[in-house]
């Protein structure tokens, strides 16, 4: 039987573009449907509250499904685990697109996200399996690339897709995930490696209970906060602190016994850098995740803007992201945790720049003048998101990539959740307390984003600095070549 983690598969290539358009699509639904939402009320006759579940339902789903999903791709097979979660995506899309009412359409998108916690953490974990050295540096920038433009593009592309269907099709906006997610299904049946699974097919019920119990308390209070959700639930915070504290008890009890816990405790205590990007991670999106809501409150409701218009302002920003990622997947191996100092300095700078020209520039020439200062954060952010994800994973066992996957990306929706909170939040209150000053809004809003990629910047020039002195300790060995293949053999 052919091994495709040796890197042999004369499809790996091929089989990548088919999960990359999966992921995609599952990923470009978090925020895809935002610029829908008035036209979704209007229709279905919905309260603003109801139909805000229509996203943060999909962003809740989706999060408690990852770790879980992963591992149960490590053990009873990712392709079989990402086609049938591929089919259920599209399934429920068409389910969300033909709803006649609020309620159903909700309980779809709770499905759909469900099928897409599980589709996901399939991608990280096929690439660890197909790829090695350098090439696996060059899929996970082309992953990369997917996660930091899908996220980017979302308000473009649904806007786009209200321009020509009109504000009533809305519902093309989940319509266009079949004819897509059929032709990569199709091809993900015959370009998709067949291979045992790596595990013993035996899940850890205990740790899926405590685990999903402790995200769905912390997750809660962030996606009621629109609706007040923070003042009335926000002693959730401290009762999921608890049950993680409790799960991640179980889990070293767990291991300690020689079973197979949900999440490996040496993922953390002894897979160099993978503790430190997956903290890296959760502090970026945390700011990048809240800045695009930011942004389209300002360039709508400010400016006035269309929403493909308000799109159209910050496709610099995209653009920059897809191009750095995937030049940042050759350079990795070579310049390791440096490369993603450098993009953070970069996306700071460019943020930083766009909020202070919004909040200084004359209002009618705003987008125009902070395209480059995005183009740059854009660049920026390509050389952070991907790098950041080839050195989280690089030393993963095979055998546990995809619950190593699940929760890196896990990580990225917190961090994601609080950011969508707290920046829109911020910047409704600044609205208040300044009588509709956009400006000073969107300005101190985004610069609290660039705060949090501060946090992120630190703990990457921590790491920087650490790989360096071992680097130099080693007689000039790289430390991100000497070890990388440590794991990755391991099935």
């Amino acid at each position: 039987m052919q091994r495709p983690d040796d890197g042999t598969d004369p499809n790996r290539w091929r089989a990548l573009w088919v999960t990359l358009v999966a992921g995609f699509m599952t990923l470009l639904d978090v925020t895809i449907v935002a610029v829908a939402l008035p036209s979704m009320q209007q229709e279905l006759h919905a309260s603003a509250a109801a139909v805000q579940w229509v996203v943060s339902g999909y962003a809740l789903a989706f999060a408690l499904s990852l770790v879980t999903a992963g591992r149960i791709g490590d053990a009873f097979g990712r392709r079989r685990v990402f086609l049938a979660a591929l089919a259920a995506f599209v399934l429920f899309s068409a389910a969300a697109g033909a709803a006649p009412g609020i309620g159903l359409l909700i309980v779809a998108r709770l499905a759909q996200g469900v099928a897409a916690g599980c589709l996901a953490p399939q991608n990280s974990a096929l690439i660890q399996q197909l790829f090695r050295g350098a090439e696996r540096g060059r899929a996970f920038g082309l992953f990369g690339a997917t996660v930091g433009v899908s996220s980017a593009v979302g308000p473009v592309v649904g806007g786009l897709i209200l321009a020509l269907a009109g504000p009533a099709g809305w519902r093309w906006i989940f319509y266009v995930n079949v004819p897509v997610g059929a032709v990569a299904l199709l091809l993900g049946l015959r370009l998709l490696p067949r291979v045992e699974p790596g595990g013993r097919g035996r899940l850890d019920p205990v740790g899926v209970g405590l685990l999903g119990c402790g995200i769905l308390a912390l997750m809660l209070p962030l996606v009621l906060a629109e609706g007040g959700g923070l003042t009335t639930t926000w002693w959730l915070f401290p009762v999921g602190a608890v049950v993680l504290a409790a799960f991640a008890r179980w889990e070293r009890r767990t291991a300690r016994r020689g079973g197979e816990p949900l999440l490996d405790p040496r993922l953390l205590t002894e897979t160099r850098g993978y503790a430190t990007g997956a903290g890296l991670a959760a502090l970026y999106f945390v700011g990048f995740s809240g800045v695009w809501l930011v942004f389209a409150l300002f360039f709508q409701n400010g400016l006035g803007y269309s929403p493909l218009m308000s799109g159209l302002a910050v496709t610099p920003f995209a653009v920059g992201s897809a191009v750095a990622a995937a030049v940042a997947g050759r350079l990795v191996e070579r310049l390791g945790r440096l490369l993603t100092v450098c993009g953070l300095v970069a996306v700071m700078a460019g943020l930083g720049t766009t909020a202070a020209l919004l909040w200084l520039a004359p209002a009618d020439r705003a987008a125009w003048l902070a395209a480059p200062a995005l183009l740059l954060g854009g660049l920026g952010s390509g050389c952070v998101i991907s790098p950041n994800i080839t050195m989280t994973l690089r030393e993963v066992p095979v055998r546990m990539a995809g619950a190593a996957g699940g929760a890196l990306q896990t990580g990225q929706r917190l961090g994601g959740a609080v950011g969508t909170a707290a920046l829109p939040g911020l910047f409704y209150l600044t609205l208040n307390e300044t009588h509709e000053d956009y400006q000073e809004a969107v300005a101190l809003s985004v610069g609290c984003g660039v705060a949090a990629m501060l946090c992120a910047l630190t703990v990457a020039v921590r790491d920087w600095r650490r790989d360096r002195a071992g680097n130099e300790g080693d007689g000039g060995c790289p430390p991100e070549t000497s070890h990388s293949h440590t794991h990755a053999g391991q099935n």
